[in-house]
């Protein structure tokens, strides 16, 4: 278990309901409690259970462990619902995880074994989709209605809002990392040329270790490299630009977002990221709506802030 004295401790979420909220990942569950002034208490991180067929059972009844430690620690919050997020294609209308490759699952029914373990109503959702809902209601992409989130990390994954709500395709929309911008090479989800097997962060440490036989501690490494004349590094970050200039401006052919917000660990490269990514997006485009490329605001607790506001939405009055 780890604690998390981050800055989401004294996120803006305001007065409201106290509701529990649950970061489901690969690799970790992040928990917080959020009390009736909106400050969010106990956060932590924890191991995410894998047990096989049974995951998604385990992972439920984690969660419950999770939140009977939490109101045990602050009796005073009493939790009136829970929010809850999972990775994968999630159809959050029907409660359901249809697939998780790194969990396991296959159409689990993950909201009603949540709301039996845990006696409360649970909002179910998308990771990304909720990080995305938090950094329009509280981060960076505030001043748009029209918005795509864009989370560049060890893979890319996004999220759309459209007229100020998100667009979720019955739970495969915003599924960027998974659109084809080359022939290859092939992508852990079976396709070939995923813009995330050549643009994210774990691709580019990868293929930068495949061509030179070096292994390097990620893809900023990559970055300095370049900038410091390794034309390996240089040729391999270029391409991945390009590959996300490709994307970026099909997104603006296709939806016309006002911006994109970019988040993920390859957002932390600040201006030399953004500002030739911007120059070659906008080689792309003519007469398209431009969108302003922002770095998203909430950083890693984004899915958890996420988790709360829907859980507070959830809640019938």
């Amino acid at each position: 278990m780890t604690a998390i004295p981050d800055a989401a401790a004294a996120a803006p979420l305001g007065p409201g309901d106290v509701v529990l909220a649950f970061d489901v990942g690969g690799t970790d569950t992040k928990s917080a409690l959020i009390d009736a002034d909106g400050r969010v208490l106990g956060l932590r991180r924890t191991p995410t259970p894998l047990d096989g067929e049974r995951t998604a059972e385990a992972v439920v009844g984690r969660v419950a462990e999770l939140a009977a430690e939490l109101q045990e620690a602050h009796p005073e919050a009493r939790p009136v619902a829970a929010g809850l997020l999972v990775p994968g294609i999630v159809d959050a209308e029907r409660g359901v995880g249809v697939f998780a490759s790194n969990l396991g699952w296959r159409d689990a029914p993950i909201r009603d074994l949540a709301v039996a373990a845990l006696g409360l109503p649970v909002t179910f959702h998308h990771d990304v989709t909720a990080a995305s809902l938090a950094e329009h209601r509280l981060g960076a992409a505030r001043a748009f209605d029209d918005v795509v989130v864009l989370v560049i990390g060890t893979g890319i994954a996004g999220s759309l809002i459209l007229d100020g709500r998100p667009h979720l395709g019955g739970g495969f929309a915003g599924e960027i990392g998974h659109s084809p911008v080359a022939d290859g090479p092939r992508c852990a989800c079976g396709a070939r040329g995923c813009l995330e097997v050549v643009a994210s962060a774990g691709a580019i440490v990868r293929r930068y270790a495949e061509r030179t036989g070096v292994d390097v501690d990620g893809a900023r490494e990559v970055l300095a490299r370049a900038e410091a004349g390794d034309a390996d590094a240089r040729e391999i970050w270029d391409s991945a630009l390009d590959a996300l200039a490709f994307g970026l401006a099909q997104l603006a052919a296709t939806i016309a977002p006002e911006a994109i917000v970019i988040g993920g660990g390859l957002s932390r490269a600040g201006d030399a990221l953004f500002a030739p990514l911007a120059s070659r997006m906008n080689e792309r485009l003519s007469f398209h709506r431009r969108p302003r490329l922002v770095p998203a605001q909430l950083g890693g607790n984004a899915g958890l802030l996420g988790a709360a506001l829907i859980a507070r939405d959830g809640v019938i009055r």
